[in-house]
């Protein structure tokens, strides 16, 4: 009798992250099922998890459409200072956190959970104006970034909201000043155009839009408007831009065409690459405005008017990420080489203690794993105020580096850390629970047994790589590097497959340093404070 069994392997989605966000002090991750996570500093409700909690690791964003708590595909999301954007796959905007300037799209107080945003109608052809509809204009992508909030629309419009600047030129010459805006405005300037791309710092926004009405993969060119006042627009001057400007070095006349965007707080970061005559492609970063903390990459602390490039990076590597803190910027390789230059050795920190200066020049951020100090397949990079987050194992692994306040590196601490640390992800829910096999058409009820035991070999791999992603969080969290399987296990355990905890941990305390012992004393604290928590709240429960 044929066996035409199928089963559903339901957990390889939401075990792979597609795209992350950083914040001021929270930070986004969007995983393959279209679920949104969320850890780092509650407060405002940035994280949409119903509370202003901080969170020390991924915990679960969810949706409530109507009253319905229903399941929603996420395809998109993004994280302004300190409110969160979501794209869902229906194309509607979901938003929440801090409100005080609009950002959430709504004439409110500030959101715990995720609202809808509304207001995305018709643009009337002859005269710009909004034509109200019962149907909204459904929304291909969203960028949060300071206190405002953008959206590009199916047909290529660019939508604006919360503390933008002025869209008219009537007070150019005068001193900038930010207008508050509840709900989404179009963006006049690109009617007629199609808007790829944007970014946007606290006041100034770059975007990537076609030459013509429609896209054509390379007729690409690149506007900016805001404040300038440190030049951060890239125009040659610190003059403000009430509508969008060219950049000139990025017209259509340009050997560069520019396919990142990045804005920190008062400065920008472009990627773009250049067809050589032997067909190479040549994959450089342009960075422009401030420069005090060295966050341009130039080697100086001088402001820059005009993009300049950052010579000192590798052009025979294509670079596929680009992100700006307030002070730093970091940018990742398509062969997994990490660098990061500004505040506190590219870190963005703002440490009493110097941990080296700031670094002027781009420095290689080392993953010291099994490939060097090269991270493999990387993804996308993503800087908050004073962290870094790296997506990288083809989505599989999240690395975090700087400030850990709040627990804003999803390691379960709030310490800084200075080196690559491994966030604790998949979430813990998601550990070790009993998945149903893998998609299989079973013909033949011979076939039964060998397949239940690839699946079962399938699954401990699986289950033993997530034990070695726990034991990487945990040897992180207390000696602040990675877990190294060559060096870090026991000699006692693999010389003679024993484990003598005991005699370890006196040997591993007799060779401690002294930073290493107060790092491990903080870390016994921590986890003993935890404890006494929860007893003393089962205690009142009781």
């Amino acid at each position: 009798m044929e066996d035409t069994r199928t089963y559903v392997d339901s957990s390889s989605l939401s075990r792979k992250v597609v795209s992350i966000a950083a914040g001021e002090a929270h930070t986004l991750a969007l995983a393959g099922d279209g679920s949104v996570y969320s850890w780092g500093r509650g407060t405002f409700g940035r994280l949409g998890t119903g509370s202003e909690v901080d969170r020390l690791f991924p915990a679960k964003v969810e949706f409530n459409f109507n009253g319905r708590n229903e399941k929603m595909k996420i395809v998109g999301m993004s994280a302004g200072s300190y409110h969160s954007l979501a794209l869902s796959d229906d194309g509607s905007v979901w938003s929440w956190g801090h409100n005080n300037y609009g950002q959430l799209g709504v004439n409110g107080e500030n959101s715990l959970v995720p609202s809808l945003v509304e207001g995305f109608h018709g643009i009337n052809p002859t005269d710009g104006s909004i034509t109200k509809s019962e149907t909204q204009l459904k929304i291909s992508s969203v960028k949060a970034g300071g206190n405002m909030s953008l959206a590009i629309d199916d047909l290529g419009s660019l939508w604006i909201w919360g503390n933008c600047p002025p869209q008219d030129t009537s007070n150019e010459g005068e001193e900038f000043s930010l207008l508050t805006t509840y709900n989404p405005m179009p963006v006049w300037h690109f009617h007629g155009q199609t808007v790829v791309k944007v970014a946007c710092g606290n006041e100034h926004i770059l975007a990537l839009v076609s030459s013509g009405e429609t896209h054509k993969g390379s007729d690409l060119v690149c506007y900016s408007w805001g404040n300038n006042n440190h030049g951060q627009l890239g125009l040659g001057d610190t003059d403000i831009r009430a509508v969008p400007e060219m950049i000139e070095i990025f017209n259509t006349e340009s050997p560069w065409a520019a396919y990142e965007l990045a804005c920190g707080a008062f400065h920008s970061a472009i990627l773009a690459c250049k067809k050589e005559d032997d067909d190479s492609v040549k994959s450089v970063c342009w960075t422009f405005g401030l420069g005090d903390n060295g966050q341009l990459g130039q080697g100086t602390t001088k402001k820059a008017l005009h993009p300049e490039m950052v010579r000192s990076l590798r052009v025979n590597e294509w670079l596929v990420s680009v992100d700006c803190g307030l002070f730093h910027t970091s940018v990742v390789s398509s062969v997994g080489d990490v660098w990061s230059w500004g505040m506190e050795n590219g870190l963005g920190l703002c440490t009493e203690v110097s941990k080296g200066g700031d670094a002027l020049t781009p420095r290689v951020i080392s993953c010291n794993g099994q490939n060097g100090s090269k991270f493999s397949d990387p993804i996308q990079v993503a800087c908050g105020a004073a962290h870094t987050v790296l997506l990288a194992d083809n989505g599989y692994k999240l690395w975090s580096w700087g400030r850990g306040r709040s627990g804003v590196l999803g390691n379960g601490q709030v310490n800084d850390f200075f080196d690559p640390n491994l966030v604790l992800w998949p979430p813990l829910h998601q550990d070790f629970e009993k998945n149903e096999p893998e998609t299989i058409s079973v013909k033949s009820s011979d076939k039964t047994y060998a397949e239940k035991s690839s699946k079962d070999v399938t699954e401990i791999e699986k289950n033993l790589d997530i034990i070695e992603n726990y034991a990487s969080v945990l040897h992180g969290s207390v000696f602040g590097k990675h877990f190294d399987n060559a060096k870090d296990i026991p000699v006692s355990l693999t010389s003679s497959g024993s484990f003598d905890i005991g005699k370890v941990w006196d040997d591993m305390l007799e060779s401690c340093d002294y930073d290493t012992l107060v790092r491990l004393e903080m870390f016994y604290h921590n986890m003993l404070e935890g404890v006494k928590d929860k007893i003393m709240k089962r205690k009142i429960k009781e």
